[in-house]
C-alpha cells in the first residue's frame, strides 16, 4: 500500500510532498500503453487537443508543414532515433516516456499551441529574423518537437546538447530535400530548429517563440500513460508519481489569455507536475504571459487540493 501526505500552504506554490512507499505497490489499469484510441474511449484523452489534422482549416499557412510531416512521419532515421532513444529512458533508468508517443503528443500540442497563439495575433520572431516566411514558423516547430530529446541515445543526463550534433546530422540530410528550401535557407531554418531544441531542457532561456512553444509543450504530456512502464516495474519516484495523478490535459482558447490550459487530477500528487515541472517550463519561456494553467482535482474526497492556477 502507498500513501502520500501532501503539505500544501496558503501560497500553493510552496510544495512538500513525502511519500511512504510499503511493501504493497497498489493495482494500475493495464491498458495498452499510451494508445490515444483506448484512452479517449476512457475519457482521459482529448484526441482533438492531441492530434494536427492537415485537412482542417488552420490560422496560420500549411502548404509546407503539409509537405514536410509526411516525409517526418516516414523517414527511417528519425523513426530509429524515437524508438532507440527511449532505451536509455525507459529501459535502463525506468523514467517516463521519452520515445515515439511522447514526441507525437509534444507535436501536436506544439502546434496546437501554435495555433492558438497565432489566432491571438501573437508575434513570431524566429523565422521572420532569419529571413524566413511564415509559413515556415510550423515546420520549425514540428521539426524541433521531433528532434528535442534525441540526445537520449547518449545519455538522460544533459541529453539536450547531445541532441544539437545529433539533429543537425539529421537536418542537413533531411531539409535538402525539399525544393522550396535552398543552401541558405535551410541554414537558417537548422539554425531556429537548433535553438528551439537546447532550450527545451536547459538553463539557457529560449529566444524565439517557436523555442518557447517546444519549451512548454515538452512540459504538457503530463499524463498518466507517461509514466505506466516505470511504474509497473515498481518505480515509485516523485516524477512518476505524480505522473499517475494526472488524468487529462487539454488545450483552448481562453477568454482572458490566448491559450487555456485544463489539467484533470485524480489525486493532489499532480501538483508536483503542474506547480514544479511545468511551471519551470513557463516560467522564461517567453509565454508566460500567454498561457493561463488552471489544474483541478477531480477526486471527490480529497480536499488537499481542489484547484491552482498558474
Amino acid at each position: 500500500m502507498q500513501s502520500c501526505r501532501i503539505h500544501v500552504g496558503l501560497n500553493t506554490r510552496a510544495i512538500s510532498l513525502i511519500c511512504m512507499i510499503h511493501s504493497h505497490s497498489p493495482q494500475i489499469l493495464d491498458t495498452q500503453y499510451r494508445t490515444d484510441n483506448v484512452m479517449a474511449q476512457s475519457g482521459s484523452v482529448d484526441v482533438e487537443d492531441r492530434q494536427y489534422d492537415p485537412d482542417d482549416d488552420h490560422e496560420f499557412p500549411t502548404e509546407r508543414l503539409n509537405t514536410v510531416l509526411p516525409e517526418i512521419l516516414s523517414d527511417p532515421e528519425i523513426t530509429t532515433y524515437l524508438q532507440a532513444q527511449n532505451v536509455n529512458a525507459v529501459t535502463r533508468k525506468e523514467y517516463n516516456d521519452h520515445g515515439t508517443k511522447h514526441i507525437e503528443i509534444v507535436r501536436n500540442r506544439a502546434l496546437r499551441l501554435y495555433e492558438l497563439l497565432k489566432t491571438s495575433d501573437i508575434e513570431f520572431n524566429g523565422a521572420t529574423e532569419q529571413g524566413l516566411c511564415d509559413a515556415d514558423e510550423p515546420v520549425i516547430i514540428a521539426l524541433a518537437a521531433t528532434l528535442h530529446d534525441v540526445g537520449h541515445v547518449v545519455h538522460r543526463d544533459n541529453h539536450a546538447y547531445y541532441s544539437i550534433p545529433l539533429a543537425a546530422d539529421i537536418l542537413d540530410r533531411f531539409l535538402s530535400r525539399f525544393d522550396f528550401y535552398d543552401i541558405e535557407q535551410q541554414v537558417r531554418m537548422k539554425a531556429e530548429i537548433l535553438h528551439a531544441i537546447l532550450c527545451h531542457h536547459t538553463a539557457e532561456d529560449p529566444l524565439t517563440t517557436e523555442a518557447g512553444i517546444i519549451r512548454v509543450a515538452d512540459a504538457l504530456d503530463m499524463e498518466r500513460g507517461r509514466s505506466r512502464i516505470p511504474y509497473k516495474k515498481g518505480g515509485r519516484g516523485i516524477d512518476t508519481l505524480s505522473s499517475q495523478a494526472i488524468d487529462r490535459v487539454s488545450l483552448k482558447s481562453g477568454s482572458d489569455s490566448p491559450v487555456l490550459v485544463e489539467i484533470e487530477m485524480v489525486n493532489a500528487a499532480g501538483v508536483y507536475q503542474v506547480d514544479n515541472l511545468l511551471k519551470a517550463k513557463l516560467r522564461d519561456s517567453g509565454l508566460q504571459e500567454h498561457v493561463r494553467i488552471v489544474a483541478v482535482n477531480t477526486r471527490s474526497g480529497d480536499q488537499l487540493v481542489e484547484q491552482i492556477e498558474l
